[in-house]
């Protein structure tokens, strides 16, 4: 929270308020026009408001050194970065731009904190500029939690590195490959010692992207970090900076979360609740084996269209598939339906199968999710 300013400085900031309505309004009546110059942060954790529904943030907390926003009707650029911290340790500073709540600071209008099974989509877009010179990444944050919490750490932040440049990594370490919302991506998974992690790393860096947030808050669900009554608290964007990382900007930001749980009949989705049970059967030989995978429609409605995800452990690599067809052959993997199996009804049951390699000893998935609802296991 800000410190009260002392009554002097209230009467200049009152007075100065006035001397611009005033301007404002002789340009007004001589035809002029008057440019909004834009606003600039550097107080450590300074913020402010942009197109009425979110907040910018400088949230320097890494180090002592100056950090400077300049705040556009759009976005934000950051204008001054002093200092430097061990790339092998956390960033100096998370400058970025969001929807929700961050610290008890909550955007204004937001419809955040909302539960995840009540959300049916969470449609964003971004835009960033980078530099050279400096280590950084490019970091789309999204945060969740067992509770609605507005006032601190969650308990899972699912990061996306849009880009990263120097000799820095994420959170934890490597645990393989993903293709989520039609991009692939290396995924990373650890604690920092305050949450969970789940980073999603661009082999190549990604200027601007259009995407839909719940398509990678299904992957922390499908993983075990995450549950469908959880809440889906803030969905922020900006850089963490080690080194310099002057220049670097957020271009454009946009953000909405649309509430109604999921869509009848839409692909990938549940006609209504996605109870569900899980059978995982599999035939294992020296370095081969087969699975095959009976889901279960536990609820009381109707599933048309689904998509059954899970993590293979490390060193397995599917094959060929029946079926259903798989998004990826290691790592995250998301099974669709095909056309003769796309319902299961009440009580009803589908199954579909896969042939793989593996090196090492052999494990089972842990964790399986229907259209993004987590699934018992037998």
């Amino acid at each position: 929270m800000q410190p009260s300013r002392p009554q002097a400085h209230r009467t200049r900031a009152l007075c100065g308020a006035l001397l611009t309505t005033l301007v404002a309004l002789a340009a007004l009546l001589t035809g002029a026009t008057v440019s909004q110059a834009d606003t600039t942060i550097c107080d450590a954790f300074g913020t402010t408001t942009i197109q009425g529904r979110y907040v910018v943030q400088n949230n320097r907390w890494g180090t002592s050194a100056t950090q400077c926003v300049s705040v556009t009707d759009s976005g934000f650029r950051v204008t001054q970065a002093d200092g430097s911290v061990p790339t092998n340790g956390a960033p100096k500073s998370y400058p970025s731009v969001y929807n929700g709540c961050h610290y008890t600071n909550c955007s204004p209008g937001t419809n955040l904190p909302a539960r995840l099974s009540s959300i049916s989509s969470a449609p964003t877009g971004i835009s960033y500029s980078y530099v050279s010179g400096a280590a950084y990444d490019a970091a789309y944050d999204i945060w969740l939690d067992p509770t609605p919490r507005t006032d601190g750490v969650n308990r899972t932040e699912i990061m996306i590195w849009f880009n990263r440049v120097g000799s820095v990594q994420p959170v934890g370490s490597p645990v393989g490959s993903a293709t989520v919302a039609g991009r692939q991506w290396q995924v990373w998974s650890g604690n920092n010692g305050s949450n969970d992690v789940l980073s999603f790393v661009a082999p190549s860096a990604i200027d601007s992207w259009n995407f839909d947030v719940m398509d990678f808050v299904r992957q922390a669900v499908s993983r075990g970090l995450a549950q469908d009554n959880w809440y889906l608290t803030s969905i922020q964007a900006g850089f963490e900076p080690w080194q310099n990382g002057a220049g670097l900007a957020v271009n454009s930001f946009s953000s909405s979360v649309n509430l109604g749980g999921s869509t009848p009949g839409g692909p990938g989705t549940p006609s209504g609740p996605a109870a569900c049970k899980v059978t995982y059967g599999t035939n294992v030989w020296q370095d081969g084996f087969t699975a095959e995978i009976t889901v279960a429609n536990t609820g009381s409605s109707p599933v048309d269209g689904w998509k059954v995800a899970f993590t293979l452990p490390s060193g397995q690599r599917i094959s060929n598939a029946w079926n259903a067809t798989v998004s990826s052959s290691m790592g995250s993997v998301t099974a669709a339906n095909v056309a003769h199996n796309a319902s299961i009804t009440p009580g009803g049951q589908v199954s579909f199968g896969f042939q793989g390699t593996y090196s090492g000893s052999f494990a089972k998935p842990t964790a399986f999710s229907l259209n993004g609802t987590s699934c018992a296991t037998a």
